[in-house]
Order: C-alpha cells, then sequence, then structure tokens
C-alpha cells in the first residue's frame, strides 16, 4: 500500500511538471511571429453572429489582411463550418469581410466543412496539396497556434505562425489563462489519439 502511494505521488508530480512544461510551451509559441513569404495565409475559423465576425474572429481577419497587403501571400484560406448557425458559416462570414475589404475573390479558399481545429487542418492540408502549395502562414489567436502547428506539421505542410495581435482573448489576463490551459489539455489528448 505504502509503494502504491508512492508512485501515485510520482505520476502526479511527472503529469504536474509535463502540464507546466507544456503550458509554458503554448505560451512561448503564442508570442513568436514566424512571419514570412508563403503560398497562402490560412485563418483558423472562430465565432461568427448572423452573418458578422465576432471580436475573436475580426483580429484574426483583419491580422491576416494586413500581412496580405504586405504581400507574403498571394492567397488566403479562411476556415470554419456552420456551428449552431445554419445560415452563415465561419469561412464564408470571413471571405466576405476579406473581400469588403479589399482582397480579391479569386485569392480566396474556403474550407467550411470541418466543426473542428484538428480536421480543419487536415482538409486544407488536403487543399495545400491538391494546389501544390507547401507552406502556410497560420494565423490564429496566439494560445491556438501550438497545436495548430504540430498538427500542419504531422499532416506534411511547412507551418509558420503569425498570432493576431489584437485577440480580445489574448489581451485579458484570465481568458488568456485558461484558454491557454485548455490547449494543454487538448494537445495532450490529440498526441495521446495519434500515439
Amino acid at each position: 500500500m505504502k509503494w502504491a502511494t508512492v508512485l501515485g505521488v510520482i505520476a502526479l508530480i511527472i503529469i504536474s511538471m509535463y502540464f507546466i512544461y507544456l503550458y509554458r510551451q503554448i505560451r512561448d509559441f503564442a508570442a513568436r511571429d514566424e512571419v514570412r513569404p508563403a503560398d497562402v495565409i490560412v485563418v483558423l475559423g472562430a465565432a461568427q453572429y448572423n452573418g458578422r465576425p465576432s471580436p475573436v474572429l475580426k483580429a484574426r481577419l483583419d491580422h491576416a489582411l494586413e500581412l496580405y497587403n504586405t504581400g507574403v501571400a498571394r492567397a488566403i484560406i479562411t476556415t470554419g463550418s456552420y456551428g449552431p448557425d445554419p445560415n452563415f458559416s465561419e469561412a464564408e462570414v470571413g471571405r466576405k469581410y476579406l473581400v469588403q475589404h479589399g482582397v480579391r475573390v479569386d485569392d480566396i479558399v474556403t474550407e467550411q466543412g470541418s466543426g473542428t481545429t484538428y480536421d480543419s487542418i487536415r482538409a486544407v492540408s488536403g487543399v495545400l496539396k491538391a494546389k501544390s502549395w507547401t507552406t502556410a502562414l497560420v494565423v490564429s489567436d496566439g494560445f491556438h497556434l501550438f497545436r495548430a502547428k504540430k498538427m500542419f506539421v504531422d499532416n506534411g505542410i511547412n507551418a509558420y505562425t503569425s498570432p493576431a495581435p489584437d485577440s480580445p482573448i489574448e489581451t485579458e489576463a484570465s481568458r488568456r489563462f485558461w484558454h491557454s490551459l485548455r490547449e494543454v489539455v487538448l494537445f495532450s489528448a490529440y498526441r495521446w489519439i495519434n500515439l
């Protein structure tokens, strides 16, 4: 019984150290901007409200627009499914917003059939391969980028990341903490499932 307790405590310490290490990795990655020329900018989806981007999605789209206007990529992929609103997908709302702000329609590809980050990344990776694109500049909130990059790499895509600087989640300490902690759990689950 005593050895079982000792082993339990050791296991708890190891798991805690892993979670702390992973949390730090996620936060370090959230502050890293890897902007460089790429074949395409990929905007990961977030909520939309009745055809308008939520503040989180708007921050991502604005950052992608800024990157597009600097010429780092000639195309943008917007992602995100319909969620609870059957009338508007996140990807389509993103496309319309970008077009309204000067992006050519022909420069935007939408991927609106996926409801999770993993499914979106897998679908986008397929689009990139079909177009013979090999590099992607991924835009999302900082907390999201560590997992997103690993998923793109696992799908054979050279992914670079650029966090949306005006993310309302990243600028609010409590939201930043809880979303980053959630990413620890989601990334751990992703790695466990894909062992």
